[in-house]
């Protein structure tokens, strides 16, 4: 059985939905990355959030931004599974759905992501090519990746 997705704006996710999310990129990014930075960053009032619900609990997120509100282009970012979930292949069906997602709320074919280095391939698999060098974010080697579709 795969997640229920749904796609809500800042203003219409509920509080528990925020905690949730909050909760889980808390439980990857900070925690399991063994990385201190803000990732309450004023941004998430802008973007749209994906997310995979999985009996009764958000397992899967990622934020939508449109054109200039991040890049130039549209992008994904704070993307995300709970990593008791990893061995399902979620990932992917979360970076086709932020897409497709794109598409449909957006309109836009171009999109633009920082990418963690080691994700590299994962990427590439989606269509994403690398248009940067290597850099550093709050540590983590990461590289800028473009996708037109």
């Amino acid at each position: 059985m795969n997640p229920k997705w749904k796609i809500k704006s800042f203003e219409a996710l509920s509080v528990v939905e925020l905690y949730s999310l909050l909760q889980l990129r808390s439980e990857v990014f900070v925690v399991e990355q063994n990385c201190v930075y803000q990732d309450i960053d004023g941004k998430d009032v802008k973007a749209l959030h994906l997310f995979g619900e999985y009996e009764g609990e958000i397992v899967a997120y990622a934020r939508l931004f449109k054109p200039k509100d991040y890049f130039e282009n549209a992008s994904i970012g704070r993307v995300v599974v709970s990593q008791k979930c990893r061995d399902k292949k979620w990932g992917y069906d979360l970076m086709i759905q932020a897409i497709k997602a794109i598409h449909e709320h957006y309109n836009e074919t171009k999109i633009t992501i920082s990418a963690q280095l080691y994700l590299q391939k994962f990427y590439e698999s989606l269509g994403f090519v690398k248009t940067s060098e290597v850099y550093l974010e709050d540590d983590i080697e990461h590289i800028e990746m473009k996708k037109e579709a």
